[in-house]
C-alpha cells in the first residue's frame, strides 16, 4: 500500500479514482471540488458519472489522459487495477492503493482515505454507522449453504480471502467454496455433489438474469436460486451503509 504524506493545510485538490466503489465513498465524504477523474465503470454518484472526466476502465486505464489531468492524489485497489499500470502512476503521482477482502480492512479503507483527504471526522462517522448496522443486523446463527456466482461460461463462484465472501459470511450464508482460491470456475456436476441450499446470481461482474434461474433451476431442483445485487455483496465503502437493510430483506425472502 503506497500512502502520500499529506500535511494538514496540503490535502490533495486533483483527485483520481480507478476504483467504482471508493469513487462512491469520495461523493460520500464531500469530494466533489477535489475529484477530477473516474473510471467508466464509476456509476455512483449518477451525476459524477455524467459530469466527470472518464479516464478509461479499470483494468485498461488512459494513463496519457490522467497524466494530463495532472492529479495530486489517485485511488487504487489491488484486485481492480493492472499493477503494471499503478506502478507507471505511482512513479509521477501519490497513490494510494487499497487491498480489501474483509469487512474489517474495508473499514479500515474508509479511515485511510479519510485521513489522506482531510475528511477523518466524516470517515470516522461512517465507519460508526455501519459498524452500528450491521451489529443490529443479527442473521441467524446456522448459516446457509451457499454458492456465490460471479460468471457464466464458464460459471464462476467466489472463493475464500475475499470480500464478498466475507460479506457472505456477515450476511448469513456459509460460502461452500471457501476452501478454495479466490475466484474458481465449477461445473454443475461438481455444484450438485456440493448440496448447496442456495445459489446467489450476482448481477456483476456477470449480469445474471432470470432466464438464468429458469436454466440452474432445472439442474438443481432442490436449490434455491436467487439474483441479488452484486453491488451489496462487493462494493465496499459507503455502499456498505446499506448492505444490512438488504441482507435483512435476503433473508426474509429466502425463508419465505
Amino acid at each position: 500500500m503506497l500512502i502520500p504524506e499529506t500535511k494538514n493545510d496540503s490535502y490533495p485538490h486533483r483527485i483520481i479514482s480507478l476504483v467504482p466503489s471508493q469513487t462512491e465513498l469520495l461523493a460520500y465524504l464531500g469530494l466533489e471540488k477535489e475529484t477530477i477523474g473516474i473510471t467508466k465503470f464509476c456509476v455512483h454518484p449518477k451525476e459524477w458519472f455524467r459530469t466527470k472526466t472518464r479516464i478509461g476502465g479499470t483494468k485498461n486505464a488512459d494513463i496519457e489522459k490522467i497524466i494530463s489531468l495532472n492529479p495530486d492524489f489517485i485511488l487504487c485497489n489491488k484486485e481492480e487495477n493492472i499493477k503494471e499500470q499503478v506502478e507507471v502512476l505511482a512513479d509521477k503521482f501519490p497513490v494510494y492503493m487499497s487491498d480489501v477482502c474483509t469487512y474489517e480492512s474495508a473499514l479500515q479503507m474508509i479511515a485511510d482515505v479519510g485521513t489522506l483527504t482531510g475528511r477523518n471526522t466524516e470517515a470516522e462517522k461512517l465507519n460508526q454507522m455501519i459498524r452500528g448496522k450491521f451489529e443490529h443486523f443479527q442473521p441467524d446463527k446456522k448459516r446457509i449453504r451457499t454458492a456465490y456466482f460471479i460468471w457464466k461460461n464458464p460459471y464462476m463462484t467466489i472463493g475464500g480471502d475475499t470480500f464478498i465472501s466475507d460479506m457472505m459470511e456477515k450476511a448469513g450464508f456459509e460460502n461452500i467454496y471457501q476452501d478454495r482460491e479466490r475466484y474458481p470456475e465449477i461445473n454443475i456436476e461438481e455444484l450438485k455433489r456440493q448440496e448447496p441450499e442456495v445459489v446467489l446470481l450476482s448481477s456483476e461482474p456477470y449480469p445474471f438474469k432470470e432466464k438464468h434461474i429458469t436454466e440452474l433451476q432445472s439442474l438443481l431442483p432442490q436449490t434455491k436460486i436467487l439474483l441479488v445485487d452484486g453491488e451489496m455483496f462487493s462494493w465496499y465503502g459507503s455502499r456498505m451503509l446499506y448492505a444490512p437493510e438488504y441482507f435483512q430483506k435476503l433473508q426474509q425472502q429466502i425463508q419465505a
